[in-house]
């Protein structure tokens, strides 16, 4: 009787898991709606709603969010010492959401956002030396 029950129940399921698997992931969903460069906000900023970021030198800031999705932040002047940071603050002025109104605390030096985007993740190390060598060979030489 518990076996007719249990078959019964998975052959009812069965329809609803394969109209499910037909429609796009909530992620795929979100991700396509996501307009690279448009200022954005990342909600109650905290170690959970973070997971990852990668300093731009002293220029910026990329931040991932739980979802994967990165943001990048630009510095409304040089953030000196992010760039061997092993930890950062987010001072928020009690708005509970990390934007371009935000501050960084990196080693008790302030640096305020200017600008707080979505964006691509950052480059790998690749890319960046070959961006690097790109440039270098686009500047004439000084005589």
């Amino acid at each position: 009787m518990k076996q007719k029950l249990a078959l019964s129940l998975a052959a009812m399921l069965l329809p609803l898991s394969a109209a499910a698997a037909d429609e796009p992931a909530p992620k795929q969903a979100a991700a396509a709606s996501r307009e690279i460069g448009a200022e954005a906000s990342i909600v109650f900023p905290s170690d959970t709603t973070i997971r990852n970021w990668r300093a731009d030198r002293e220029r910026g800031i990329w931040v991932q969010d739980r979802r994967g999705d990165w943001y990048y932040g630009l510095f409304a002047g040089i953030c000196r010492d992010v760039d061997f940071a092993q930890a950062i603050g987010f001072d928020t002025r009690g708005q509970s959401r990390l934007d371009r109104f935000a501050t960084l605390v990196v080693r008790g030096e302030r640096c305020p956002l200017v600008s707080f985007v979505n964006s691509a993740p950052p480059p790998s190390k690749a890319e960046r030396d070959k961006a690097k060598d790109a440039a270098k060979a686009e500047t004439p030489p000084r005589n």
